[in-house]
C-alpha cells in the first residue's frame, strides 16, 4: 500500500461484498479507469466468498468475457465456470444489449399488435440503437430487471454493475431523466397529436408555431421521417408513464442502504477530479458511497532508490561504459528513474484527493505488469482491492 493510501480511511472491500444486506454494487467513474476490471474482480471475489453474483457490464470492448473465460457475453446472464462453487457461491456475467433491452420493455408493456407496430417503426429502431442517453437508460432498466428477478426467485443475492463508458461520470445518473424528458416532451407530444386525433380535424390541434416547426422538419428531414416520429410516439403513448415510473423505481433503489457505490479512478489529475465531482454528486443525491478505488498506482520494486539517485547512477555507469553490460545496467537505472517520477506524481495526486476527502474510504490497486486477461488476474486484483 502506498503512503497516500495508508493516510486514507481504508475501503474494506471484503466487508462490503460479504455483507448480505448489500444487494447492488455500482462501479462508476470516468472512462478508461478500469471500471470493468474492478467490477469483474469484485464479482469473482464475492462469489468465492459465498455470494450468488451477477455482473452486468456495459463495456463494448468485451474485455469482461475474455477475462472470465467466456467466448462472448450478451443480454442473457451466463455462468462462469470454476468460480464460487467451493464456497457455495456462483458467478454469472452479462453485457448489456441496449436494443434488446428496449425491445423487451416494449414487448412487456404493450399489446402484441402495438408492440409489433413500435418495433417495426424506423424512428424507434434509430432511437433504440443510438439515441443519446439510451445506453445509460437501458442500463438502469436492466439493473431494475435483474434486481426484481433476484428478489422474486433468489437467483442472485448480489448484482455488480459496471456503468457505461461516458465522457462524464454523471451520465449514468442523468440519462434516465433526459430520455424520460424527451419521451414526455411537449414538442414530441405535439408531433403525436395528428396521429392520435386522426383525420383533417386533428390539424386544428396544432398551433401556428408547431405547424411551422413540423413544416421545417419535414423540409430538412423529409416528410416520411416526421410521419415515422408521429407514428412512433402515438404507438408508444401508453408506455410514457411506464418509462418515468420504472426510472423512478430504479433511481430510488440506488438510494437504498442495500446499494453501494464504488467510485473508480486512476491516479491522474483529470480522473481524480472526475471522482471528486462524482463523490460530491452522490452525497448531494443521498446515494450510499462505499468508497473510492484508485487503479494502476505505480509502485516501485526498490522504493529506497530515488529517481534522482537512479538517474545519477545511470550517468555514472555510462561514463565508465566499455561493453554492453554497463549499458544494460544504465538502461535499467533510467527505467527505474522514470517509474519513480510516475510513482511520485501518482502519490501527489492521490494525497491531494485524500486531503480533500478525509472521510472517504479508499483502496489503491498497483499497476499490473500485463493486461488482466484471465480469472487469476482478476483474483489478483481482488486481493489488491482488499489489501491482502
Amino acid at each position: 500500500m502506498t503512503a497516500s493510501a495508508r493516510a486514507a480511511k481504508p475501503l474494506d472491500v471484503d466487508a462490503l461484498i460479504e455483507d448480505r444486506g448489500v444487494g447492488v454494487v455500482v462501479c462508476c467513474g470516468s472512462g478508461g479507469v478500469g471500471k470493468t476490471t474492478t467490477a469483474a474482480a469484485l464479482g469473482v471475489r464475492a462469489a468465492e466468498a459465498g455470494r450468488r453474483v451477477v455482473v452486468l457490464t456495459i463495456d463494448p470492448a468485451r474485455r469482461l468475457a475474455q477475462s472470465l473465460g467466456l467466448i462472448e457475453l450478451d443480454n442473457t446472464p451466463r455462468p462462469v465456470e470454476g468460480v464460487g462453487a467451493a464456497a457455495g457461491g456462483s458467478l454469472d456475467a452479462m453485457m448489456l444489449d441496449m436494443k434488446r433491452t428496449f425491445d423487451d420493455v416494449v414487448l412487456a408493456h404493450s399489446t402484441p399488435d402495438k408492440a409489433a407496430q413500435i418495433l417495426e417503426n424506423p424512428f424507434y429502431q434509430a432511437v433504440s440503437s443510438s439515441f443519446a442517453g439510451t445506453q445509460e437508460y437501458m442500463a438502469m432498466e436492466r439493473l431494475g430487471q435483474l434486481r426484481a428477478q433476484a428478489e422474486r426467485d433468489g437467483t442472485w443475492d448480489l448484482v455488480v454493475v459496471d456503468t457505461p463508458p461516458s465522457r462524464s461520470a454523471l451520465d449514468f445518473l442523468d440519462a434516465p431523466k433526459r430520455l424520460g424528458s424527451f419521451l414526455d416532451g411537449r414538442f414530441i407530444r405535439l408531433l403525436a397529436a395528428p396521429a392520435k386525433a386522426g383525420g383533417r380535424a386533428s390539424m386544428k390541434l396544432f398551433s401556428f408555431g408547431a405547424n411551422l416547426a413540423a413544416h421545417t422538419l419535414s423540409r430538412v428531414l423529409g416528410g416520411q421521417f416526421l410521419a415515422d416520429v408521429q407514428t412512433f410516439v402515438a404507438a408508444l403513448d401508453t408506455m410514457f408513464g411506464g418509462f418515468r415510473e420504472r426510472a423512478d423505481v430504479t433511481y430510488a433503489l440506488l438510494k437504498e442502504p442495500t446499494t453501494a457505490f464504488v467510485v473508480v479512478a486512476a491516479p491522474e489529475r483529470d480522473a481524480l477530479r472526475e471522482a471528486t465531482y462524482f463523490v460530491g454528486r452522490l452525497g448531494a443525491e443521498g446515494m450510499p458511497l462505499a468508497g473510492v478505488v484508485v487503479n494502476r498506482m505505480q509502485v516501485l520494486e526498490a522504493p529506497g532508490l530515488s529517481g534522482a539517485r537512479a538517474l545519477a547512477a545511470a550517468e555514472a555507469v555510462e561514463d565508465r561504459a566499455e561493453d554492453d553490460l554497463p549499458s544494460a545496467t544504465a538502461a535499467v537505472l533510467r527505467l527505474h528513474a522514470a517509474l519513480a517520477r510516475t510513482a511520485a506524481r501518482h502519490e501527489a495526486h492521490v494525497r491531494r484527493f485524500v486531503a480533500a476527502h478525509p472521510g472517504v474510504p479508499l483502496s489503491a490497486v498497483p499497476a499490473a505488469a500485463t493486461d488482466i486477461h484471465d480469472l487469476d488476474g482478476l483474483r489478483a486484483v481482488g486481493s489488491a482491492l482488499s489489501g491482502t
